[in-house]
């Protein structure tokens, strides 16, 4: 009967932190690619009420907390790799531990594997999952 209690239990925790984080788009350079943010016509489209290129949107906006483009925001979208490997909050914020552009932090330093500015390691425009691969699929944004 325990047993069973813990599972349901472990259940609804894991379906309500699947449905906190809302799927963007890719962050990639491909523009030909419909879940891209480079392209101007699907994901990365400034009218898209979700995409991180919209300025009133809540991922887009200079004043969102959950925006790419706010400088102090704090609840940034996530990067996730093809494998679902974290690779930190898509943010202009340079002090958060956790933003991209933060240029001593894990997922921001050029010499960090698991940085995206990396030209040798997440970053690598060869990698099919890297979003500076103008021909590859891009890491996948979550926003909460």
């Amino acid at each position: 009967m325990k047993a069973t209690i813990l599972i349901a239990t472990l259940i609804v925790t894991c379906s309500a932190s699947a449905l906190a984080e809302e799927y963007i788009g890719n962050k990639s350079s491909n523009p030909y690619n419909a879940n891209s943010t480079a392209n101007p016509y699907g994901a990365g489209s400034r009218y898209n009420a979700n995409s991180v290129n919209n300025p009133n949107g809540q991922y887009g906006s200079r004043y969102s907390s959950k925006s790419a483009n706010n400088p102090y925001a704090t609840d940034a979208p996530k990067l996730y790799d093809s494998d679902g490997n974290y690779r930190g909050r898509l943010s202009t914020n340079p002090y958060d531990p956790d933003s991209t552009s933060n240029p001593y932090g894990r997922y921001g330093s050029k010499y960090s594997s698991d940085s995206i500015n990396n030209p040798y390691g997440a970053g690598s425009r060869y990698r099919k999952d890297s979003p500076n691969n103008p021909y590859g699929d891009g890491m996948e944004i979550y926003g909460q």
